[in-house]
């Protein structure tokens, strides 16, 4: 990794139409996380529109591949996917050499983690992370197996969809992506209070991967694409100057 040194654009300051509400009583932790005072807007310094720069020959021969890169005497269980998409900035430009990061449970809902204590067994042919870099498109792809649903301690039978993390570097540091990717038809989406905390609908369905059928491998993985937009640059003709919340909206 090296440090990208040329200055991007100015991003877009953040609508805070588009995003839940830092507060939401049906989901316990975010009474503890939630700021009390309305957030401030700052110019952008340079850490911030400036960010690292990864190399295809950082990144192993299997990284993209969940199914294969942790396994040691077979294959993981569990149904086998693809998951792809395209990275673009709010101006609809391929995101190319965008670090892409995944981490998940396995098939029966566990995580690789010493502090996951759900019943359900770890798998010893997977591991639950894999990475990708973008190419000029900003295409990116994996291989793994769904990931199954696990109970939370939110309140009494609240369980997580079935879902995959990801972590998307950008550009610039500003970009820096970190959001959760669900299942098209998953009947768990509507009742999850994590989910639910996004009030527009529209902004809900982007999270929700849509099952691809023309990717699909005969006899092999069922494929779900999962678009990805990231903060667009600032391009604006007319000013050059940060928005105020009112401007913004």
């Amino acid at each position: 990794m090296s440090i990208r040194v040329q200055a991007v654009d100015e991003f877009y300051p953040r609508d805070p139409r588009d995003h839940p509400p830092a507060l939401a009583p049906d989901y316990k932790s975010s009474l503890l996380r939630a700021p009390r005072h309305a957030l401030v807007a700052l110019q952008h310094s340079l850490s911030e529109i400036t960010g690292p720069v990864f190399h295809g020959e950082e990144l192993g021969s299997l990284d993209h591949d969940l199914t294969r890169n942790y396994a040691r005497q077979g294959s993981p269980i569990g149904e086998r996917l693809i998951v792809h998409g395209f990275v673009r900035d709010q101006n609809g430009r391929p995101a190319a050499n965008t670090l892409v990061e995944i981490w998940q449970a396995n098939a029966g809902g566990r995580y690789r983690h010493r502090q996951d204590q759900y019943l359900a067994p770890i798998d010893p042919n997977f591991g639950g992370c894999g990475r990708a870099l973008t190419d000029e498109n900003g295409y990116y792809f994996f291989r793994t197996v769904k990931p199954g649903p696990y109970p939370w301690r939110n309140r009494a039978n609240d369980w997580r969809p079935a879902h995959i993390h990801f972590s998307l570097s950008g550009a610039a540091y500003a970009q820096r992506l970190i959001t959760q990717m669900y299942f098209e038809g998953d009947p768990l989406i509507a009742g999850c209070p994590i989910a639910r905390s996004i009030q527009d609908e529209e902004q809900l369905r982007g999270l929700i991967a849509q099952l691809d059928r023309r990717t699909t491998v005969p006899f092999d993985s069922l494929a779900y694409r999962f678009d990805i937009v990231l903060r667009g640059r600032r391009a604006t003709l007319f000013e050059n100057r940060v928005q105020t919340p009112q401007e913004a909206s």
